[in-house]
């Protein structure tokens, strides 16, 4: 599959995040940001950072392959531009984060009171990830890491704030 991306043109670059346990705990607090995430480290080549730059500016979108590819992405680009490096990241993404690097997400289903559903629908606009996950259940879609994707582009609050970011 990646060689057919290539075939096309898609470019493919690499991160690194060190996934822990913390990443998969359902959020047990009655409010969402009274959950703690735990610390990973991660690890964004200078290559990865250039070929992304090089996208943007050629108008072109940056897709992540997976919630862990986007949350190092996102985590280093914290500070407002993206920079290469390793570090350390307890980034918990709810709906109403501004998303700075990645446009497109590959993702499976995840489980209800994840961190992981809630990126995805700060990501994909709360209304539209719930339609989806309604589909996905009465349809028995498998859930979980070894269950069915959807590809997801970023909603256009997202798209919005991103643009009044910059």
């Amino acid at each position: 599959m990646l060689q057919a991306l290539r075939d096309k043109g898609v470019r493919i670059v690499y991160v690194t995040l060190h996934v822990g346990a913390g990443t998969f705990q359902p959020v047990r607090a009655d409010h969402v940001h009274e959950h703690t995430m735990h610390s990973e480290r991660y690890v964004i080549p200078q290559a990865t950072v250039d070929a992304i730059a090089q996208a943007h500016g050629a108008g072109g979108r940056v897709i992540a392959a997976g919630t862990t590819s986007l949350r190092a992405l996102e985590s280093a680009a914290a500070v407002g531009e993206l920079v290469a490096g390793e570090n350390e990241t307890n980034i918990f993404i709810v709906p109403g984060y501004r998303f700075k690097v990645v446009d497109v997400l590959l993702t499976n289903f995840h489980l209800p009171r994840s961190t992981l559903l809630m990126l995805v629908c700060a990501f994909g606009g709360m209304n539209e990830m719930l339609a989806a996950y309604r589909h996905a259940i009465e349809k028995e879609y498998r859930f979980f890491s070894y269950g069915d994707a959807m590809l997801i582009e970023r909603d256009d609050v997202g798209r919005a704030m991103h643009a009044a970011n910059n």
